[in-house]
């Protein structure tokens, strides 16, 4: 291997703010077309293994969020919103009542 064999570090585009007046608004263009997961988690519990292993089909697992308390929305794992299930056109949808602000959002991702 000789010197010009060397790997080099990456090299990224630095996201730049936009002439809106305020500052506030990045670039964002180069990842609007980015996938991202968004999950909804209805409760958490916990159990034994002794328990879970005796679960089978018609098993009743009480979570620890009490009936008609808002599911939490998560992107990748984040949580963004709070809100309540609906249903549109025969599926399962969510109405966003509580949504964490764009700088508590980024700040939670770092």
């Amino acid at each position: 291997m000789n010197a010009s064999d060397a790997a080099a570090p990456a090299a990224f585009e630095t996201l730049t703010a936009e002439g809106t007046g305020n500052g506030a608004d990045l670039n964002l263009d180069v990842i609007l077309d980015v996938s991202v997961t968004l999950s909804l988690e209805v409760g958490r519990t916990r159990i034994p293994i002794r328990n879970l292993l005796q679960l089978n089909q018609g098993s009743v697992v009480e979570l620890e969020r009490a009936a008609g308390d808002p599911l939490d929305v998560y992107v990748n794992g984040t949580l963004i919103a709070q809100g309540e299930v609906v249903v549109v056109n025969d599926r399962f949808g969510v109405r966003l009542t509580d949504v964490v602000s764009p700088s508590e959002r980024i700040k939670r991702l770092r």
